[in-house]
């Protein structure tokens, strides 16, 4: 009496090696898969953009359900699991047979397979090595390679295009590939997001899960920008990185949507950009109540000297002030409504002028200032976001890609053909060639190439009844001659 746990896993196993139970996880896996690619994923998507796009409710359940991440969801990995057990499973049933069928092809018919065996063809003859030597050379000439089986009778076999019926399990050995890198990327791969600015580096990337990657090297922001249509919509973001390992910078590289900077298993990908709300600089002409003019440079925090008895400080930038209840505060990081505090120095004095451009009544002391200033340009900070992953599974997933693009290949466009050309005697006891065939696919076509080989074995015969009739004759002129003598 079986035990209940064998016959639980009797069970199982029926179940998990079930073409139907692998179809339907498939359907199920590239369901899911399609969703992930239309819902927005995070790190990749903006916090802000999400919202945009759901609702706080819909946001709060595709976040608990794993939606907004699908590929590093534990219960899709779970699924991809499963799915690649039942293609193991079903292989292990199914490998045996077709590697027997592989290995030891079929090649010495008997009476039952000859009789049902849908194509095949009779032809009288009256020898039978003649008629196997014609049928040999007529196969040849078809661009197959016949070779002889057995001795009593002989009989010829041929075959051409034998992979293809391994073409499934080379499918099914790329789908485990893909498979075994998804599950890979899901338990070990990791996506975060940073943020840089011009001359910026960066070690260390917080994950979606909230974890922090130390990287072995850093990666530098050498530059960003945006390049726009002439609606002044954007047309693509671009930003300039250098890999540094070591305090040595190894690596460069700009890369825009799509074009990713890799390094050591590490993938940096374009998502985003915009500006800081901080200035990078800003450009003034001073001048003198002597009349006297300098164009100067600033970044927020430098000291400039323009005489031998005063300097300007460029104190703080506000991107978009507000002035409210006598503070002057920031509606926003967007430069709407920029403002900008110098403070000038005078080391005769002692004394320091509270500048402001614009002019803000209440804060400013532009008049008391020996110096103007005018602005020139305003060059705002930009920042690039950078979406990071790291995905150790991708070595499998291209891998049974290409696996996977040999194996539909082997299936559809190659053709297990098996010819068998064998003597055999009728119910009335006439010597007959019979020629028989077969085709794992695409038996219609095969159906012409058949009678295309039935044909040149009647001419092969016909050909070589002429030189059996001349040797006969020769034979029967050399007895005589040996009777006569």
């Amino acid at each position: 009496m079986a035990s209940p746990r064998s016959s639980f896993f009797s069970k199982f196993w029926q179940l998990i090696s079930s073409i139907k139970t692998g179809v339907i996880l498939l359907i199920v896996v590239v369901i899911v898969s399609a969703a992930g690619t239309v819902i927005l994923q995070r790190p990749m998507t903006e916090a802000d953009e999400m919202q945009r796009a759901y609702s706080p409710q819909m946001l709060r359940i595709l976040d608990a359900t794993g939606l907004t991440n699908v590929f590093h969801a534990w219960w899709f990995v779970t699924l991809l699991v499963l799915v690649s057990l039942s293609i193991v499973a079903a292989s292990i049933e199914r490998f045996p047979n077709a590697w027997r069928y592989f290995s030891r092809p079929y090649k010495i018919t008997d009476a039952g397979f000859r009789r049902v065996l849908p194509t095949q063809k009779q032809i009288a003859i009256e020898d039978s090595e003649a008629a196997l030597s014609a049928a040999e050379r007529a196969l040849q000439d078809s661009g197959f390679k016949p070779e002889r089986v057995g001795n009593k009778p002989a009989s010829l076999f041929c075959e051409r295009n034998r992979l293809s019926e391994m073409a499934v399990y080379i499918v099914h050995a790329s789908l485990l590939l893909i498979f075994l890198g998804g599950i890979i990327d899901g338990m070990f791969g990791w996506t975060g997001f940073v943020s840089l600015v011009n001359g910026q580096q960066v070690q260390k990337v917080e994950t979606r899960a909230g974890a922090i990657k130390n990287l072995d090297f850093a990666v530098r922001c050498d530059g960003a920008g945006q390049e726009n249509y002439a609606d002044g919509s954007p047309k693509k973001w671009w930003s300039k990185l250098a890999v540094v390992e070591n305090g040595r910078e190894v690596l460069r590289k700009e890369i825009v949507v799509n074009d990713p900077l890799v390094y050591h298993g590490v993938r940096f990908y374009q998502a985003s950009f915009g500006q800081t709300g901080q200035v990078e600089k800003l450009l003034l002409t001073a001048t003198s109540k002597d009349g006297k003019s300098q164009d100067i440079g600033l970044k927020v925090g430098d000291t400039v000297q323009l005489d031998a008895d005063s300097s300007v400080r460029f104190e703080k930038f506000i991107p978009d002030y507000v002035v409210r209840d006598g503070q002057i505060y920031t509606a926003s990081t967007s430069p709407q409504n920029p403002a900008a505090e110098l403070l000038v120095a005078s080391a005769k004095t002692g004394k320091t002028v509270e500048v402001w451009l614009p002019e803000i009544e209440g804060f400013a002391h532009n008049s008391e200032s020996p110096y103007l200033f005018n602005p020139r340009d305003l060059k705002m900070a930009n920042y690039t976001g950078l979406q990071v992953s790291h995905e150790p599974g991708q070595w499998g997933v291209w891998a049974g890609c290409l696996l996977m693009a040999v194996g539909l290949a082997t299936a559809f466009y190659l053709v297990h053909l098996r010819i068998w050309v064998t003597p055999v005697r009728d119910a009335k006891g006439t010597l007959m060639l019979w020629i028989g065939g077969a085709s794992n696919k695409n038996r219609e076509a095969f159906q012409d190439k058949f009678s295309e080989i039935i044909e040149k074995i009647q001419k092969e015969l016909k050909q070589a009844q002429p030189r059996q009739t001349q040797s006969a004759k020769l034979v029967e002129e050399h007895e005589t001659t040996l009777v006569g003598d």
